[in-house]
This record gives structure tokens, sequence and C-alpha cells, in this order.
């Protein structure tokens, strides 16, 4: 049969495994029979028979081209000409921000430059030029104000809008002060003012012009009081636990902590402030002559209140002017003093002295408890028993203040005694005031009278008729020097003097009602305060020391836990340091009572560094623990407390440390987490951590 007809069939070569390829995520791809192009690329979930290549999507598939979908191409157009512009615009937006911060920023110091030339004119014309490039940026500002929806950097954002919202209050309450303050410009040292007062007036006719007007000047207090609310309620909106530490090396989160703790410590006085100056005028004798009785505290040899009870002074006050009476040493008084209430246990314990002879207690150490006004009650009650009656209050002056008016006013001679002055000497390496004064205090040792109540003295170290002596006729040159200071010193002078304020180098206990509640209101009566967080108040007392608290130092840290249940503990290191060597005179080993005040059931854990303790108790609506060592010369001692606060913490953590008058400024370092704060303590502070 011819098979020529019959079509050959080839037999079918055996396929290799199929292979297979992935268009998941290739969705371009494609397979076209007979291409020559093979691609080195293995299949895995399609059979790849005749192989495969990519196809693009303008190229000829089998002599049609495929389209792009015009819809998508004009998004895309869209959104890359949106961000363009987008980029641009705000580009601009911080480009004319930064240009009017710069203008700001030159304003500013201008207007710090008036400010230090005391030229009141001039303080108002730059507060104006400074508010116009303020309102400027604040204005620019705005466009970019927006992004405070976007997370995490929205939040800074909103902080500036907070800013700008306190600057312009802070504005506002420049421009109150300026008009405020003009009639009495030539009074407070600066030039431009509308009043007619001469420049030629003594400080003393200075400030009994401004006492005079302190009616007019109430109801602008009222104002800059409330704008200053409005500038910390925006304040109080910033976190500063969102900065960073440190940013190009310098220091932000502490600056920024600084910054806000002013602001809430100038509202606080503004507030504090008004109810004190209203009673101003009284307490000076404007209305009628005022009489007062003047203790000094040598805070070197430092007690509960700030220190021992060296001297005293009756003194007047009429029409701001101050004049002493009499003047003499606390043993004087002592001398006719008959104990009668009986004395701590702790003095008893560790002064020893007249207490080995009787257990009740002597003028000179009744200022034992922390509360300057309880102290006074007590002593105000038993110096009338030895006649200094019809006194309207009790001022507390410690060696401090002397030191600060002596800064400004420079050095100033007693006649019979010399000159003083706040140059350091090497004899004690401190200012050569305090040396004289601790030489007239205590040459030899305190003088001893016959315990029998005789009055006479058994021993008096030599000189000891100098200590009270010098007491009035010191303070007479002091004061007399200050008020007759020219006006070019009367800022400085009251910078002095408002510093001795705050710092508890001065505090006061008033027989009128109003006038107590108006010191305690500003925090210069040494009141242990009522407080709504953890509390924190460290008491020394040195029980026969010498005068070693010239040298001995203090460095308090705080370790704080906040546990789970929002529970927290407390770990409390006080350091006490002294070194420089014994004297027998000035430096000698120190006898501490030290007094540690933490909020009402707060439960003791431990505590270590005490020769003697004694158990938990309670006073001022406090919890106090209590115990005694001795610091050497030379030495260094460590008191550890760790305790339970009573309460429980959930978002924030609030703490008030109040400062022992006397003290200088202790540092404290208080830890929570990872945030660490370090203050100087001049004065009482509060800290507030973020939890």
């Amino acid at each position: 049969m011819d098979n020529s007809f019959i079509p050959q069939i080839k037999p079918l070569e055996k396929d290799p495994k199929p292979e297979f390829q992935n268009v998941q995520n290739d969705p371009v791809q494609t397979v076209v029979p007979g291409d020559a192009e093979m691609s080195p690329k293995k299949s895995t979930l399609i059979p790849n028979i005749l192989g495969r290549r990519k196809i693009s999507p303008q190229q000829d598939f089998g002599g049609i081209k495929k389209p792009v979908n015009p819809k998508k191409k004009k998004i895309i157009l869209s959104v890359v000409a949106f961000l363009v512009v987008f980029v641009i615009v705000n580009s601009l937006m911080f480009l004319n921000l930064y240009i009017k911060g710069k203008a700001l920023l030159a304003s500013a110091k201008s207007l710090k430059a008036a400010v230090s030339s005391q030229d009141l004119n001039n303080v108002q014309k730059e507060i104006g030029n400074t508010k116009s490039s303020f309102s400027k940026f604040k204005s620019s500002y705005k466009l970019v104000s927006w992004m405070r929806i976007i997370p995490f950097f929205g939040s800074y954002v909103s902080d500036g809008t907070h800013l700008l919202n306190a600057g312009t209050y802070g504005f506002e309450i420049g421009e109150v002060l300026v008009e405020t303050v003009k009639p009495y410009a030539d009074l407070i040292g600066f030039s431009g003012g509308t009043g007619a007062e001469s420049g030629e007036k003594t400080a003393a006719d200075r400030i009994d012009f401004i006492v005079k007007a302190i009616p007019d000047i109430l109801p602008k207090i009222d104002e800059i009081a409330a704008k200053s609310e409005l500038v910390k309620k925006e304040l109080d909106n910033i976190n500063p636990e969102r900065y960073p530490v440190k940013l190009a090396g310098k220091e932000v989160r502490a600056n920024l902590e600084t910054a806000l703790n002013l602001v809430d410590e100038g509202t606080e006085l503004v507030t504090t402030g008004k109810p004190l100056l209203a009673q101003a005028p009284e307490l000076l004798g404007l209305n009628s002559t005022k009489t007062y009785l003047v203790i000094f505290q040598n805070d070197k040899e430092l007690r509960p209140t700030g220190g021992f009870i060296t001297a005293y002074s009756i003194m007047n006050v009429d029409k701001a002017k101050f004049s002493p009476v009499d003047s003499s040493d606390i043993y004087s008084l002592d001398a006719k003093y008959k104990p009668s209430v009986e004395a701590p246990q702790p003095v008893i314990d560790y002064l020893k002295g007249p207490y080995v002879l009787t257990n009740n207690l002597y003028l000179r150490d009744m200022n034992w408890s922390p509360d300057f006004g309880e102290s006074m009650k007590l002593f105000t009650t038993e110096v009338e028993k030895v006649g200094i009656k019809g006194v309207d209050g009790v001022i507390a002056v410690d060696t401090q203040l002397l030191v600060n008016i002596l800064n400004v006013i420079g050095p100033v001679g007693v006649s019979g005694f010399g000159n003083y002055s706040t140059e350091i000497i090497s004899e004690c390496n401190c200012p050569q005031v305090i040396y004289e004064l601790e030489s007239f205090a205590d040459v030899e040792g305190p003088i001893v009278w016959d315990p029998a109540g005789t009055g006479k003295i058994i021993y008096a170290p030599a000189n000891s008729d100098n200590r009270k002596k010098i007491i009035g006729p010191l303070m007479n040159a002091i004061l007399s020097n200050a008020f007759g200071q020219p006006k070019e010193k009367l800022p400085n002078l009251v910078e002095a003097g408002f510093k001795s304020l705050l710092e508890k180098h001065v505090l006061f206990y008033l027989f009128d009602g109003e006038g107590q509640s108006a010191v305690e209101d500003f925090g210069i009566a040494g009141k242990i305060k009522d407080y709504d967080g953890d509390y924190l108040h460290i008491n020394d007392a040195n029980l026969g020391g010498r005068k070693s608290n010239l040298y001995a130092t203090q460095e308090i840290d705080q370790e704080i836990s906040v546990l789970k249940d929002g529970s927290v503990e407390k770990t409390l290191t006080i350091t006490y340091n002294n070194p420089e060597k014994q004297d027998g005179w000035l430096n000698s080993v120190l006898p501490n009572w030290v007094r540690i005040y933490v909020p009402k059931g707060s439960t003791l854990i431990s505590i270590d560094g005490l020769e003697d303790k004694s158990d938990p108790y309670e006073e001022f609506g406090k919890t106090v623990f209590a115990g005694y060592f001795e610091l050497r010369p030379q030495g260094v001692s460590k008191v550890v407390v760790k305790y339970k606060l009573p309460f429980k913490v959930t978002k924030e953590y609030k703490l008030l440390i109040q400062k022992q008058p006397g003290k200088d400024a202790p540092l404290y370092i208080t830890r929570l987490g990872k945030n660490e704060q370090e203050l100087n303590l001049s004065t009482d502070q509060e800290i507030k951590i973020k939890i």
C-alpha cells in the first residue's frame, strides 16, 4: 500500500518536568509561543511549556499595544504635583517663620539692653517693638500650626502654640507693669518716669514714698496676678519630659524645666505677695509706730528655726524708718529667767551644760520646734516674764542677711569696734564680718550663771561683754548706711533684701492676725506647710558642736520607685561632710539631732547611720523619723532612710521640699525611673514628674 498520502506523524518527545512561574508579583508577565528569548528564571506555579518573557505595557502583544489606564496616570500625576506644591509651600512657610524668629530675637535683645540701661521710656519703646515682632512671628506660626495633628511631631507644635499664647499674656503684663511703676521710676533707680522725685533722695526717702503709694498700686497687682495665672495655665500644658536632655551639646530639658519653674514661682509670688503688700503700710508703721523684738540666730550653730539665739534687739519702726531702742545678749535674759518649761529629751541628753542640773528649757533653746511660729509662741510668752512686753511681733535674722547687705553697700565702720566687710579671710576661710561676729559671740564658751538663781555669773569668757555691745551698733551702722545709699544702689539693696526673705534668712512672727496670715502666705513665716502629695523637710540641730555649721555641707539623694500597683517606695540618703580641720574654737565634732518630716502615715522600712534614734511619731500632720549622730572634722556621715508612702500615684508624682531656715542651698538629687533632677534648695521647691 502506498503510504505517501498518509501524513507522517512524528512520535512525541518526552517533555521535561513542567516548570511553574510565579505570577503573583509579576502581573505583566505572559507566555508567547515560539519566543526565542527564554527567561532563565524558573517558574514555580504555572507550567512553562514554551518559555516566557516580560512584556512592557507598551510592547507589541500579538500585534496589539496594551493601553495604560488614563485614570491611574492622572492620579499619579496629581499626587506628585501635590507633593511638590506641599513641599514648596511648607518650605516657604518655615523660611518665613525663621525670618520672623530672627527679627523677634533681635527685638528681645534690644529689650534686654533697655532694661539693663534702666531707662523706662526706652523699656516701654522696646516692649512695643518686641510685641510687634512677636505678633508677626505668632501669625507666621499659625500657618504651620495645622501640623499638631501629625503623630509625635504634633505635640511639639502644640507646645509652641501654648508658649506663644503665654507670651501674649506676658507682653500684657509687661505693659501694665511699666505703667504701674512709671510714677515711681526714679525711686527704684530708673530714669524716664512721670514722678517729680529728686535724684538726690536717699533710699529711705524712696522706700517711704513707695510704701505710701501702695494703695494705688494694689489694683494693678490684681490685674498682673490674673494675667500671670493665664501664663501659668498655658505653660502647664508643656511636658519637659518630651524633650531631649541635650541637643547639640546644650542642655534642653533642664533649661526648660528651670524656665517653667520660674514662671510658677513668679506667679505664686505675685499672687501671695498682694496680701503682704496690702499689710506693708501697717507693718512699716505708716499709721502708728510699731515695735519689734529682733532676734539674731547664729546659723553657724544651726538650730531648728535657723540658728542658736545669740542676741536680741528692740526696734521701733516709724514711717518705714528703723531705730534700735535696746540690744543685749541672750544670756542676760536667761540670767533673769527661771526655767519652767520642760526641755525636749534630745536637748537634755546631748546638749547637757545647764541641763545636767535642770530638765527645764532656757530661753536661748526655745526655738526647738521647726515651725517658727510655734517656737515664737513659746518664746514670746516666756520673755514677757523677764520684762519684754508690748512688742508687735518677732523678726529673726541670721548672719547671711548681713552678708547680703554688705555685698551691696560695701564695708561699714562701727565706732569702737572697727570695720566690717564680706572679704574672705584666711583665719576662717569665711567673710570677715562672720569671723568677727563669731569672735564676739563665743570667745571661750558661754556665760555660766549660778543655777541657784542668785543672778551671779560663775564663769564668763574674755570679752564677753563685747558680744552684747556689738549687736546694736553694728545693726544701726548697717541700717543707716543702707538707707542712706544713692538711688543707683536701691535696686541691688531691694534684691538683697528680697533674696534674704525668700531664702529664709529673715523670718516674721506677728501678733496681728491679718499680718501673720500675709507673711505665712508669702512663705516668710517659717511655717511647716500642708501639702497634697509627697513631702520632705530635713531639720538639723547642732547640740553643742561649736560653730561647725560654718563648714558642714549636706547633700540629699532621693531614689523613688513607683511599683506596678502605684505604690511608692523611697530611699533617702543624706550625706553630711565637714572638710575642715578641728580648731578647737569654730570647728569641732558636730553632735546633730536630725528630724525627717514625711507624709503622715508613711511606713518606715529601715534607717541606718544613726547612733541613737526615736520611734516614728507624728507632728504638724506629718510622720517624723528622728535620731542622733556625730559628724567629725574632715569626716563624712550618711543617714539612709527607706520608707513607703501612704498613698499611690498614677499619672503624676508631686513632691514639696521645704528648706530649713539658716541653711545655704544643699544639693538635692531626685530620681524616678529615667528622670533625674538636681537642684540647690535655696527656698521651698515643688517637683512634678510625669509617670
